[in-house]
């Protein structure tokens, strides 16, 4: 492992960066990697991992600090979610979650709307980000969701459906349609609903294959009412809105997927040291030393490729989409290619839950879906080369 070794070293975090990942490797290792199984069976939200990564304060790294954060580089929170996945994806998308949900109240928010709702999170909050529907995925112009203004209010009447930390979140980011505009696009609308709001409920829990410890629901709309002062930019900004907020949300699902590779690779890696067939070790097969050249140069590249996106982040770009694409499309296929490799490689012993490559294989999966399905990245990427 010491390429990996080496290309961590080479990333030349800064003191206050560098203390801040030791301690996190130190709650992964004696925390959250323990209980990684435990909650995955139970389906229980995991709660002591969670806690731990309050005390760290890992939600301030990404709210300002006039709202009582301590902000660090994009790059950074990437890292973090990366080294939080590895050691139990379910842990991982619950923090990365708060992010994607929040972040746009950070860009796009008012100064009252700011002052008001983002020091919840950084003491510790939750967030999450509404936008799917039953028959509104990949294409969000479908969403039926509305939004009625009635004085200071707006009246909301709908759902959304797989919504990942919707039944913990303090506050949700919930995109929907003004019922006043006329047209798919420019009716699309956004609001941030707090927990408790009159008329907001929980529906279905599901139950899934896998990241089973992170909380996946139904959201329910019957004419809750929801301040107008909660809502983000003007009627009709709302996908301009969401675009920016998947520019950034997608970045940090690669990080997550790298996170549950990285995880697959390292425990294949060792079963194949120890593990003898026909009197030699499973690693000094040719075929097989093949395969992990491959999967190692991929995911160095990955890794790569995600710290030059982070890079144009901190950097102050904006129009990052097709990077943001590549990163979460390559990211999510290599998780799912070395998951499933790391199963293969340990034979019969992959397939039973003894071994963590099999929750790994689990988890990997919903990588290549959420967040915009890889064969929609794929058609947004090859559109870019277009000529207009």
């Amino acid at each position: 492992m010491k390429l990996f070794e080496e290309l961590e070293r080479r990333r030349n975090w800064n003191e206050e960066e560098r203390q801040l990942l030791d301690a996190l490797e130190r709650v992964c290792r004696d925390v959250i990697a323990p209980n990684a199984a435990r909650y995955d069976e139970s389906e229980e939200y995991p709660r002591e991992s969670m806690d731990a990564i309050h005390q760290l304060g890992l939600n301030a790294l990404f709210v300002p600090e006039s709202y009582g954060g301590a902000p660090m580089r994009y790059r950074l929170y990437l890292r973090v979610v990366q080294l939080i996945s590895a050691a139990c994806a379910s842990t991982g998308i619950i923090y990365a979650t708060t992010f994607h949900g929040l972040k746009s109240l950070i860009d796009f928010g008012t100064e009252e709307q700011k002052q008001r709702l983002l020091p919840r999170i950084a003491e510790g909050g939750l967030g999450a980000l509404a936008i799917t529907e039953p028959n509104a995925g990949s294409d969000a112009t479908g969403m039926t969701t509305r939004f009625r203004p009635d004085g200071d209010s707006i009246v909301v009447d709908g759902g959304k459906v797989f919504i990942s930390n919707g039944d913990v979140a303090d506050l949700i980011l919930l995109f929907g349609k003004w019922s006043e505009i006329d047209d798919a696009k420019a009716a699309i609308s956004t609001l941030i609903v707090e927990k408790g709001t009159p008329g907001f409920s929980i529906g279905r829990v599901e139950s899934k294959m896998g990241h089973r410890a992170a909380p996946t629901v139904e959201l329910k709309f019957e004419g809750a009412r929801v301040p107008r002062t909660n809502l983000i930019g003007n009627p009709g900004d709302g996908l301009n809105i969401l675009f920016a907020c998947l520019n950034k949300s997608r970045p940090s699902v690669a990080a997550h997927a790298l996170g549950i590779a990285t995880a697959a690779f390292h425990h294949m890696v060792a079963y194949m040291n120890e593990r003898r067939q026909s009197g030699r070790r499973v690693i000094d097969f040719q075929g097989n030393q093949f395969s992990l050249a491959d999967m190692a140069t991929d995911l160095a590249m990955c890794e790569a490729w995600l710290d030059y996106v982070a890079g144009l982040v901190d950097g102050g770009a904006n129009d990052i989409g097709v990077e943001s694409s590549m990163a979460k499309m390559r990211a999510s296929d290599l998780a799912m290619r070395i998951a499933t490799e790391a199963v293969q490689m340990h034979g019969g012993y992959g397939y039973i839950r003894d071994f963590p490559v099999e929750r790994l294989m689990r988890d990997a999966k919903i990588t290549q879906i959420w967040e915009g399905t890889n064969q929609v990245h794929r058609q947004l990427i090859g559109r870019s080369f277009a000529q207009k």
